[in-house]
């Protein structure tokens, strides 16, 4: 963990979490061991930018923490409910589609090879080249 690295499943890795906008511009940038959960980095990430009209996110994202946390701040959130909860929750299928705009941020990472297969073991230089990469990709 010293090198921002976990153990997971797929062996070794990390994890980014991003926060970007409708047209895939990162605003926020997170890196964590790939064995810490999204839920519980997600408050830290999004309080980073202003209240939206809609939050768009993953499964991973399902708890129920940020769902109240984000309708305090006065934000819908559009999150799928993980097949094992028990009262399944609905979200807004038409606007979930908009979630390939993050996928799409993140392909756009993986464009870089040095990203993508994660070069450098210091976390720190390894952050560094994702800003750049981050910092390139508003202009694309």
């Amino acid at each position: 963990m010293a090198h921002g690295i976990g153990v997971t499943k797929g062996g070794r890795n990390t994890k980014l979490h991003a926060v970007c906008d409708e047209k895939g511009r990162p605003h926020v940038l997170l890196l964590t061991p790939g064995n810490t959960h999204d839920a519980k980095v997600a408050i830290q990430t999004i309080n980073a930018v202003p209240p939206s009209q809609y939050l768009v996110a993953d499964k991973g994202y399902d708890s129920n923490a940020l769902r109240s946390w984000l309708i305090e701040r006065g934000t819908t959130p559009v999150i799928p409910s993980k097949s094992n909860r028990k009262v399944q929750i609905e979200h807004d299928r038409q606007i979930y589609r908009q979630r390939n705009v993050v996928e799409r941020m993140f392909c756009r990472f993986k464009d870089w090879r040095r990203v993508a297969t994660r070069f450098d073991r210091n976390i720190k230089t390894f952050m560094a080249t994702i800003a750049i990469a981050a910092f390139v990709t508003w202009w694309i």
